[in-house]
C-alpha cells in the first residue's frame, strides 16, 4: 500500500492573551519617556542648561587696551546680557577686539572695535553688498546704520583711531541700539 500524503499542519499561533498589546507597547514607552523627561527637567531647571555659557572677557580687552582705548559697556544687567566670546588679534593693517554678546531676546550679536581702516573694516565686517540705510545717535557718539550679509544689522561709528562695529540679529535692533548706549 501506499502511504498517504502527510497533511499540512497549521502554523502555529498565540493565543489572544500570549501576544503583545498596545497597552504592553504603551507601558514600555512609558518606561523609556519618564526617565528622559526627568532628565532633561533637572538639566533645564538645576543645572541651568538653557542660558547661554558666559566667558571673562578681561584678557582679550587688556590685550587690546594696549593697541587703542576700548570702549567696555556699562550699565547692561548682567542676568539678561552674556559675554560668550573675547578674542584680540593683531594683523597687518591694525588690531581686532572681538566680544560676542548674547542678548536679553537670546540672539547673538557681535562688538567689534578695531584699528583696522574703516575703507577696509566695514565691507570685510557687513558684507560687500551693505548699505547704510540710517543713524542712531547716542549721548556719545553718531551710529551709522547698515544693513548686511540676509538678516543682519549693523551700527558702526568710525572714529580717529578705532572703528566700532556692532552686528546682529536685523529683527533685534532695539538690543542692538541698547549695546551702542552702553558704550562710553
Amino acid at each position: 500500500m501506499e502511504p498517504t500524503p502527510a497533511e499540512p499542519q497549521p502554523s502555529p499561533r498565540l493565543a489572544a492573551r500570549e501576544g503583545r498589546s498596545p497597552r504592553d507597547m504603551l507601558l514600555s514607552l512609558l518606561v523609556l519617556l519618564v526617565p528622559i523627561a526627568l532628565l532633561l527637567t533637572f538639566y533645564r531647571v538645576v543645572l541651568d542648561g538653557d542660558e547661554p555659557i558666559s566667558i571673562d572677557p578681561t584678557s582679550a580687552i587688556q590685550q587690546a587696551e594696549r593697541e587703542f582705548p576700548v570702549a567696555q559697556p556699562r550699565g547692561l544687567d548682567e542676568d539678561d546680557w552674556h559675554v560668550s566670546s573675547a578674542v584680540f588679534r593683531r594683523a597687518d593693517g591694525g588690531a581686532t577686539l572681538r566680544i560676542g554678546y548674547v542678548g536679553p531676546a537670546g540672539k547673538a550679536m557681535q562688538l567689534i572695535q578695531s584699528t583696522v581702516a574703516s575703507a577696509t573694516l566695514i565691507p570685510a565686517e557687513v558684507g560687500d553688498s551693505g548699505t547704510r540705510v540710517g543713524a542712531y545717535r547716542t549721548d556719545a557718539r553718531v551710529w551709522m546704520q547698515y544693513t548686511g550679509r540676509p538678516g543682519e544689522t549693523a551700527l558702526i561709528s568710525a572714529e580717529p583711531d578705532r572703528t566700532i562695529v556692532i552686528i546682529g540679529d536685523g529683527g533685534d535692533t532695539e538690543n542692538l541700539q541698547k549695546l551702542a548706549s552702553a558704550l562710553p
